[in-house]
């Protein structure tokens, strides 16, 4: 049931916008299958509106509906990270084959033409792990804030001076079109880190984080990027955008003991503090070596064989694919 020390606070008709900051995305909500707490905020994105005819929210209304009559649901996770959500999904679905990290799955694959196949949707600059390479090992922070996000101009300046005034190195991804209008970076900006700071237009993301000078991932939280991150054993710094991302977030910082939320709007000195906390403080230490620990489970689940992905690929495979298969002939 709801908290009861929130239930009062439950309007009986969301009459306006209001509620989108007033508070009440604050509410505690403890009746979900697999989450023992979660706040409205927390929602995806797509949750948060007051008109029951919203695009979007008709859009998962129906795909959840059709998933009922799927033959099976795959993720792209392991048993280990999302038990008790799983768990849940499994009571209420078809077949539910947590498959993931895809990443680690794919490690597995023996045919070199099928390696050659990208999923990035900008062209990546390899320059940028020869420069990782003259770095110490955990010094650098990488920063990246996914292939569709964008940010406005002074939420740019602000993330810029955070990451000069941090006095750590970083590896800073900047897409073309990750501002909203067109910007420069300040002189006085690229004066001040120029021999701590690396800019990308865009990078093989999974090898940057596997490199050993990574230190820390400053992430917009979507799950690709969550993922990869765990794989590594890399902490976060987590400022969600929208869609799924504030729930990747809550269950980073929350549950699996990996991440840290910029909490309000962007500030340099926020970022400044985090990135500091992260990369040299007790706090990230604890982030650290829990993701090490997720890694390892990570790891143990796609084990040829043995691992729990590996073992519901493999039964996903004989149980919906060849059986439908058999079914049409």
């Amino acid at each position: 049931m709801v908290n009861s020390s929130k239930r009062a606070s439950y309007p009986s008709k969301l009459a306006d916008s209001s509620y989108m900051t007033n508070g009440y995305l604050e509410t505690a909500i403890d009746w979900l299958p697999g989450i023992k707490e979660i706040l409205l905020r927390d929602f995806p994105s797509f949750f948060r509106t007051i008109d029951p005819h919203d695009i979007m929210l008709q859009v998962l209304q129906e795909e959840c509906g059709r998933a009922k009559h799927a033959s099976a649901i795959i993720l792209n996770t392991f048993e280990a990270l999302e038990h008790d959500v799983l768990e849940a999904l499994s009571s209420m679905l078809p077949p539910v084959y947590p498959i993931g990290p895809l990443t680690l799955l794919l490690n597995h694959v023996t045919d070199e033409d099928l390696k050659t196949i990208g999923s990035n949707l900008w062209k990546e600059d390899r320059e940028c792990l020869k420069w990782l390479d003259t770095n110490e090992p955990k010094s650098v922070i990488y920063v990246n804030f996914g292939s569709i996000t964008v940010m406005t101009n002074h939420q740019l300046i602000e993330f810029a001076w955070g990451l000069a005034n941090s006095g750590k190195t970083f590896l800073w991804v900047i897409r073309p079109d990750l501002v909203d209008e067109n910007t420069i970076l300040p002189y006085e900006f690229v004066l001040e880190t120029k021999d701590r700071g690396q800019l990308s237009g865009w990078c093989p993301q999974e090898e940057v984080l596997a490199h050993p000078a990574i230190g820390g991932f400053l992430t917009h939280s979507g799950w690709n990027s969550t993922i990869e991150s765990l794989c590594n054993g890399v902490p976060m710094i987590c400022w969600p955008f929208f869609a799924e991302q504030p729930t990747n977030c809550r269950f980073c910082c929350k549950e699996w003991g990996v991440g840290m939320q910029i909490e309000g709007d962007v500030t340099r000195d926020r970022v400044e503090r985090l990135v500091r906390e992260l990369m040299e403080g007790q706090k990230g230490k604890e982030l650290t070596m829990k993701a090490l620990e997720w890694k390892k489970l990570a790891e143990d689940a796609t084990i040829l064989k043995e691992g729990s992905s590996f073992l519901n690929y493999d039964n996903m495979v004989r149980q919906v694919l060849l059986s439908d298969n058999l079914k049409s002939t």
